[in-house]
């Protein structure tokens, strides 16, 4: 077993329901350590007897909401009036102002859904706060989208761990492909926004942004 994970289920054995929420929290922000290995052996020291399971998926959604708030609060900083002028820098390689402007608009139509879906989705889960706070999605609308898909997830990954008991490992090696699958694609997008931009720049597109593109900013604020 990888150290990194031994030291992630060692601190579930030491401080018990806290480190399942601690690690949660970590997870959401820097994923170093798979919630689909941590929750699973939650579940397993529950059914052993050295945990509540009920605390440990509190814990777990508290840590959630935890490492949500930090991201959500990054993007509402960053702003999208920021992100917006710096995506129209001819260092910034990843979109440009149009591409941005679609996916605002994007997020001020389903935002909700894809906070709510995002929560079960492997590093997706974190990064889907930052458009949240950028598109000033109201606090109250976020915690409560925020809780509920994390509490699912939280939830059956917990009960399979519980479930399986000695065998909770397998529930990581069914899920790991996935997970490794959406990270691969989070990738090779990343690369492809990236050497789409170089060309548009090499063609001497113009990004500019098309002011009847432009979004407006969203009503209501953070509260």
């Amino acid at each position: 077993m990888d150290s990194v994970v031994e030291a992630a289920l060692g601190l579930i054995e030491s401080i018990g329901e806290v480190g399942v929420g601690l690690l949660i929290a970590l997870e959401s922000v820097v994923p170093p350590i798979p919630s689909e290995v941590v929750l699973p052996f939650a579940g397993f020291a529950a059914a052993q007897g050295r945990i509540n399971p009920w605390l440990a998926w509190l814990a777990a959604t508290l840590g959630a909401l935890a490492g949500a708030y930090l991201l959500y609060g990054l993007g509402v900083l960053l702003s999208y009036e920021r992100l917006h002028h710096l995506a129209g820098r001819r260092w910034f390689l990843l979109f440009g102002q149009r591409d941005l402007e679609r996916g605002h608009r994007l997020f001020l139509e389903h935002g909700e859904v894809l906070v709510l879906v995002g929560r079960c989705v492997p590093l997706i889960r974190s990064i889907v706060s930052v458009p949240a706070g950028l598109t000033g999605m109201p606090l109250w609308r976020f915690t409560l989208l925020t809780a509920v898909g994390s509490g699912v997830w939280n939830g059956v990954f917990i009960f399979l761990g519980y479930r399986l008991q000695e065998n909770y490992t397998a529930v990581e090696r069914y899920a790991a492909p996935v997970s490794r699958a959406v990270v691969a694609v989070a990738l090779l997008a990343l690369v492809w926004l990236a050497v789409r931009r170089v060309r548009q720049r090499r063609r001497g597109e113009d990004e500019a942004p098309l002011p009847e593109e432009t979004p407006s900013s969203p009503e209501g604020g953070h509260g």
